[in-house]
């Protein structure tokens, strides 16, 4: 992550301001929402705190004080260009479970049970919901169900399954990475209500009362480092019709780095050595829902599973990537 630059700085003179003793995220709601062409969601602003403060594992060198005045010499207009940083995973976080694609309501029980057992047994320190825990079907644009569960039957049900994740996991870290599909509720308050939409009451966070079981959510758009592994969900690389038989393969042929996705509810690895010999790896996963939906009852090729990521203090990981067929793993 850059140390040198105008946000790090920023986030110092606000810490400075504030105190020390105020918490994190408020303090990053603050600086959001008075610095939003800065920052490219709450999350960027509150990983800026949490570097300054020594929360990320990065040694934390001093920064000379900087002219205010961009380098502007010919007076070009100001720009509304975003940067954008990466969301760094402490290294405390280095024993990962990741799961995605529940869709609730419709996830799979079995499948859940099976990642839940093995992330117990192997003592997992982080929880990261790579992307799409809700559904929010009827928010979809295409053609709705008028018999499919309401929006407040998907609020309701996965408040509960954040609670048993709690309860099961009490010590662990969880991250949720926005999904395509949760970000359906988001753009539907930008289209529908957008007169609301800068009250957090309206927002996905405080319906489903994240703060209660201490789950970070993170912007879909925010790359994700797990050491030397990119974690995305995966709809802003795999667009459109690009659609490779591998998928990991495909993740790789755009990324160009080790990466792991989730999506597209299939299991696959990828493998790329450069000429110095070293190698590069990029995974999809399988999902935790339901593999034969409405919109694909008969045919379909979504497989369910999970990923065991493990960060050593080099950065250097490991990935299983695990497959579940007839309530196994593969």
């Amino acid at each position: 992550m850059a140390e040198n630059n105008g946000n790090t700085e920023l986030a110092r003179q606000y810490r400075e301001k504030y105190g020390w003793d105020m918490p994190t995220a408020k303090l990053a709601r603050i600086m959001y929402e008075e610095n939003k062409l800065k920052f490219t969601s709450l999350e960027t602003a509150r990983s800026r705190l949490r570097y300054i403060e020594g929360k990320t594992g990065e040694k934390i060198k001093a920064i000379p004080k900087q002219d205010n005045r961009p380098f502007n010499p010919y007076k070009i207009p100001e720009s509304s260009k975003q940067e954008r940083e990466p969301f760094i995973l402490p290294k405390l976080n280095n024993n990962i479970m990741l799961i995605s694609d529940l869709h609730i309501p419709y996830h799979d029980i079995e499948s859940i049970t099976i990642a839940f057992d093995y992330g117990v047994e192997h003592k997992v320190n982080t929880i990261f919901i790579n992307g799409d825990l809700l559904d929010f079907h009827h928010l979809s644009r295409f053609q709705k169900d008028p018999r499919k569960r309401s929006i407040k039957h998907e609020f309701d049900t996965c408040k509960e399954f954040l609670r048993v994740l709690r309860l099961t996991f009490p010590e662990a870290q969880i991250y949720w990475l926005k999904g395509n599909h949760d970000m359906r509720y988001e753009h539907w308050l930008m289209t529908k209500v957008y007169e609301v939409f800068d009250d957090e009451y309206y927002h996905m966070e405080q319906r489903l009362r994240l703060n209660e079981e201490n789950v970070h959510i993170i912007d879909d758009k925010t790359l994700v480092k797990a050491g030397k592994l990119s974690i995305t969900h995966g709809h802003h690389v795999m667009r459109g019709f690009f659609a490779p038989v591998n998928s990991a393969r495909g993740a790789w042929m755009k990324a160009k780095q080790s990466v792991i996705i989730s999506h597209v509810h299939k299991v696959s690895q990828h493998v790329e050595v450069n000429m110095d010999g070293e190698s590069f790896g990029a995974w999809s996963t399988g999902s935790l829902c339901e593999n034969r939906p409405d919109y694909s009852p008969l045919v379909s090729s979504y497989q369910n599973g999970f990923a065991h990521i493990t960060i050593d203090g080099n950065g250097d990981f490991q990935v299983r990537n695990y497959h579940i067929i007839n309530g196994k793993l593969h």
